[in-house]
């Protein structure tokens, strides 16, 4: 069975802000650049998810958006 990607959709790059020209000749893919996360009210969110994470840790309770369970587990006590 021969397995093809039929397109891609790529926002973040090896080396940004450059992008490898090689991958601007690809018809089946789509570039964008890295700004999904630039407006005003998503970063302030970012920042208030970062800053109520560390509160939980720093009290010992588990962070809410906390990604990599087993190393909070393994810190328990």
């Amino acid at each position: 069975m021969k397995r093809v990607i039929a397109g891609a959709g790529i926002d973040v790059f090896e080396r940004e802000p450059q992008v490898d020209p090689l991958l601007l000749k690809v018809e089946n893919v789509v570039l964008a650049p890295h700004i999904a996360s630039a407006s005003v009210d998503t970063r302030r969110k970012m920042s208030m998810m970062a800053a109520e994470n560390a509160i939980a840790a720093l009290e010992g309770q588990r962070p809410p958006n906390l990604l990599n369970p087993e190393a909070w587990e393994r810190s328990e006590p």
